[in-house]
């Protein structure tokens, strides 16, 4: 496939399969409340699909200052994406059953490094509409190993917990309103947010299809929350353990309103930090 070929951050079915050269479909499906992405994985996925084990590949080791899912050391992610088949050069379409939202990690994590990944809109869904019964338990015959170089996390991507009270910083929750408020947490120690943010939720972004909302209504969601084109180069996201919060930044670039940097360590990390003020209620 040329390289020069850009490829958008979210494609829909007929897109990706109108893409020249190897195509490798993901299978990153992970659940916040433990069940299984393998499990799901192995009840069925789309024909020839490899499974992308978020825990394994796209996390390092949990830390208190790094939080849930911090960022693998490079090398990690490069032996995982080796063991799957996938070269540089390769085009990542990847998939969950969740709207994008947990395959936004990966697709970032590729993007952000120089290569060409996008999430397939719909998700599962979208691709039985147009194949019906088309979903396999079948494993691919492992492939021979990719030719993916490790390269490091550029430091221009990513933001820290001390970079969210900067003057030229638009701090962006991904999750859910009601955890952004404070009303509950399921996960971590200190329910709210981070004083100043203001909240898009990334699944408000989808339809009831799990699919993106058009262009206009997507920059509507973000106009509300003070992201325009002329903020978004401010925008640090930020989500529980950085995961969702690369949807947001996806979003963002889909829609022509440019990239910001990611907070990897979320509220995972802000909120056990007990020196750290915590702000609750639905903020603007």
């Amino acid at each position: 496939m040329d390289e020069t070929v850009v490829i958008p951050p979210f494609l829909r079915v007929e897109e990706a399969e109108a893409l020249p050269g190897r195509v490798v479909l993901a299978d990153v499906r992970w659940y916040l409340d433990g069940r299984s992405g393998r499990a799901a994985y192995e009840g069925g996925h789309l024909p020839g699909a490899v499974f992308v084990d978020l825990d394994r590949w796209l996390t390092g080791p949990a830390t208190p200052t790094g939080g849930r899912n911090p960022l693998p050391r490079p090398e990690v992610f490069a032996e995982g994406m080796r063991a799957l088949g996938i070269d540089d050069d390769s085009v990542v379409v990847a998939y969950d059953d969740q709207g994008g939202v947990i395959a936004a990690r990966l697709v970032w994590m590729l993007r952000v490094t120089g290569r060409r990944a996008a999430i397939l809109d719909g998700g599962p869904d979208a691709y039985t509409e147009a194949h019906p019964h088309s979903l396999t338990p079948d494993e691919p015959e492992p492939a021979r190993e990719g030719d993916f170089s490790v390269r490091a996390w550029p430091a221009g991507a990513l933001a820290e917990a001390d970079d969210l009270a900067g003057p030229d910083v638009l701090t962006v929750d991904a999750r859910n309103r009601d955890r952004f408020a404070g009303a509950q947490d399921p996960v971590d120690p200190r329910p709210g947010h981070v004083p100043g943010a203001v909240n898009v939720p990334c699944r408000e972004n989808l339809d009831g299809l799990g699919r993106l909302l058009p262009v206009r209504a997507v920059r509507e969601n973000f106009a509300a929350g003070g992201v325009v084109a002329a903020t978004a180069s401010q925008v640090v996201s930020y989500c529980g353990s950085g995961v969702t919060a690369c949807h947001n930044l996806l979003t963002l670039e889909h829609t022509g309103l440019g990239s910001g940097r990611l907070y990897v360590g979320g509220w995972s990390a802000y909120s056990r930090d007990e020196a750290r003020p915590v702000e609750t209620g639905p903020g603007r």
